[in-house]
């Protein structure tokens, strides 16, 4: 059976899974802007210029806009609320694994338990004596 992976390599793991959601976020936000971008000619073709002394309404365009940007965006809602909580619960657990690695935020552990959390969020590198990270045997 493996032993598990120190705290640093599980830290490096969940960071990079959150940055890998947080562009998933960031993708879908890219998509949404770029439906509108492509839809922003037909909506500015509703213009109907001055009719029977009627200036055009400045605010209809905008108006079109959101209601499209709205439904848009609730076609994606389902998939955008599932990353963001997702995204909440990674940093979470980010955040509660690096509290552990830094024992000494945290008063009244006593010295022996503080040497070994910190001895456990050190890279193997790091915890061998005399053997530095690269260097030839």
């Amino acid at each position: 059976m493996k032993a598990s992976p120190g705290p640093l390599a599980q830290l490096s793991r969940m960071e990079e899974a959150r940055r890998q959601t947080q562009r998933q976020l960031d993708m879908i936000d890219r998509q949404i802007i770029r439906r509108m971008t492509g839809l922003i000619p037909q909506l500015g073709s509703k213009r109907s210029g001055y009719r029977r002394g009627k200036p055009p309404d400045p605010s209809a365009f905008l108006e079109r806009y959101r209601s499209n940007l709205g439904a848009i965006t609730v076609e994606r809602q389902p998939e955008i609320d599932t990353l963001s909580r997702k995204l909440a619960r990674q940093d979470t657990a980010i955040e509660m694994l690096r509290s552990r690695c830094a024992p000494e935020s945290r008063p009244g552990r006593d010295d022996s338990e503080r040497e070994h959390r910190m001895d456990e969020c050190r890279s193997p590198a790091d915890r061998r004596p005399g053997k530095r990270h690269g260097a030839a045997a």
